[in-house]
């Protein structure tokens, strides 16, 4: 790896693939004069075939081993490189219609996806490579035993798309699991029909905060019984028999 050792504090895994990167590309298929950001740039296993494709591309990464490098090889008028942690970075700072892209750190995967859903009206799309079991739970339907929070707030926001099944032996260091490629697009305003967005979100907090009890127990003294009946919902459902409709409806009725 040319020098640099992952550091496991980071979630670094490399990408090396080379079948894997084009097949990533391809996908995003960018324009030449598209915002693109990637987060976690790493090595620039996919930041070098992303600057052949673009004019300019942002990168976010906290590694300064890493930032240092990669001030070396691009120049700084065709790299632009912002240096912080991606869970407190702002990305409406760079600008609109942003494409992002990376290979998300596994260990801060499920925070950072909630903090990049706040920018769903800055963002045309997104591309991240996640832990396999991650996208399965962003995708799960109703009933399924993935289901949950992550599902709910991500699929009431973003049209999703499992693209891509990326192997452990794709990577350096290999990780214990299996990843997987996604494609993320921000639904438009006139479909997030929530009435107040943080009402849906601590909602749906706490309709699976105990997946296993019945929501009539996870909602006491959120939703009582009349209000199960006057929305047609039997109290006795588990938080994963309700669709994403459903909880919109609950928080809708409750913003009242």
């Amino acid at each position: 790896m040319k020098g640099h050792v992952a550091r496991k504090r980071f979630g670094q895994n490399f990408l090396v693939d080379q079948g894997i990167i084009g097949a990533i590309v391809s996908a995003i298929n960018p324009a030449r004069t598209d915002s693109v950001v990637e987060i976690g740039p790493g090595l620039g296993a996919i930041t070098v075939p992303l600057l052949e494709r673009v004019d300019r591309l942002h990168v976010v990464e906290i590694d300064r081993d890493l930032i240092a490098r990669l001030k070396k090889q691009h120049p700084a008028e065709r790299l632009s490189i912002h240096e912080g942690d991606a869970l407190a970075f702002d990305f409406a700072s760079i600008g609109s219609d942003l494409r992002l892209v990376g290979n998300l750190p596994y260990n801060i995967s499920t925070p950072l996806l909630f903090h990049l859903a706040s920018y769903g009206r800055q963002v045309r799309d997104m591309h991240f490579m996640l832990q396999k079991e991650v996208v399965e739970r962003m995708v799960a339907e109703p009933g399924n035993a993935d289901y949950g929070r992550l599902s709910v707030m991500l699929q009431y926001s973003f049209w999703l798309e499992w693209l891509i099944d990326v192997p452990p032996e794709s990577f350096d260091p290999a990780p214990k699991v299996d990843s997987a490629v996604v494609r993320l697009i921000p639904k438009a305003p006139e479909l997030l029909n929530a009435r107040d967005p943080v009402r849906f979100s601590s909602l749906v907090q706490a309709a699976f905060a105990q997946r296993r009890k019945m929501l009539r127990n996870n909602l006491k003294g959120i939703l009582d019984d009349a209000g199960f009946a006057a929305l047609g919902i039997a109290p006795t459902l588990r938080p994963e028999d309700l669709e994403v409709g459903d909880y919109v409806r609950i928080a809708n009725y409750l913003s009242k």
